[in-house]
């Protein structure tokens, strides 16, 4: 089952990015750590920011389109020893061709496109549950988790939490 998600939050943090997905009919967050670079680009997408020449996520979506192909969606679709899966949906007369990609492109590609964004109840289900803060201290405080949080925090949370369910991730 997929479920919904959008962009919640980006931030710098430590010489890496952290993007924040919200789950748009449910209360979950689920953080996704990116290279800054990869970060930079969903920004520059988010802040509506145009460049005189592509850049590599805007000269793919070209392709697609000169291809005659369309991004239908993009779903976050595993998550396996501290590593998040994606696939891209891209559909072109009638037939869907599917892409195995990093999440960090996926996403950069459906920002660009206002494509959805959907992930797997499994890997809401395998993460540590993050629910969305809802007074503005509770935000607040979020952030300055986040601030803090390493992946190594979040994935070690992760591994508790398959320890007490007694299922590996391939189990469930």
């Amino acid at each position: 089952m997929l479920q919904e998600a959008r962009i919640y939050s980006l931030a710098n943090v430590g010489g890496q990015a952290v993007l924040v997905l919200e789950e748009v009919n449910g209360p979950r967050l689920l953080p996704v750590w990116i290279g800054l670079y990869e970060g930079g680009s969903i920004g520059m997408a988010l802040a509506g920011q145009k460049f005189p020449r592509p850049l590599t996520h805007d000269l793919m979506l070209e392709a697609i389109k000169r291809l005659g192909a369309k991004l239908e969606k993009i779903v976050i679709k595993g998550l396996k020893d501290s590593t998040f899966f994606a696939d891209i949906y891209i559909k072109r007369e009638g037939q869907e061709v599917v892409l195995d990609a990093r999440p960090s492109d996926s996403i950069a590609l459906a920002v660009r496109e206002n494509s959805p964004i959907f992930v797997a109840e499994d890997v809401f289900s395998a993460c540590p549950e993050l629910l969305k803060p809802i007074s503005g201290e509770e935000v607040e405080d979020f952030k300055k988790k986040l601030e803090t949080m390493t992946p190594e925090d979040f994935f070690r949370d992760l591994k508790k939490k398959e320890g007490e369910t007694g299922k590996s991730e391939g189990e469930k």
